[in-house]
């Protein structure tokens, strides 16, 4: 293991297949792991109001149709299907203040 001249030990990063040798600080070490997303679970990508919700549990949907809309920072938001599924769980209620990375809506592919 190589050594930085302050004595701590380097590790190996690498960013768009190029090789950087860097200290790691506690506070990166002690960072939660990435995850890949649930592809399953549609989550609210800023805080908002939910305005309306168009699907309900069982339902049918196709790519692209709009599962709800969500108002965010005086704008609208129309949240679409990821890909044709089921509806498996709506997780909110009209009105309800959403924050980001709240679930909304659970599918099943």
């Amino acid at each position: 293991m190589r050594r930085s001249d302050n004595g701590q030990s380097l590790h190996t990063l690498y960013v768009y297949e190029q090789e950087y040798m860097t200290e790691l600080t506690e506070k990166f070490k002690r960072q939660m792991k990435w995850r890949p997303p649930n592809k399953n679970h549609v989550l609210a990508v800023i805080p908002g109001t939910i305005l309306a919700i168009l699907v309900k549990n069982g339902q049918k949907v196709k790519s692209g149709e709009t599962l709800l809309i969500l108002d965010a920072m005086k704008m609208e938001n129309c949240i679409a299907m990821p890909f044709d599924g089921v509806i498996r769980k709506v997780r909110v209620e009209k009105s309800q203040i959403v924050s980001k990375n709240q679930l909304l809506v659970e599918i099943e592919s």
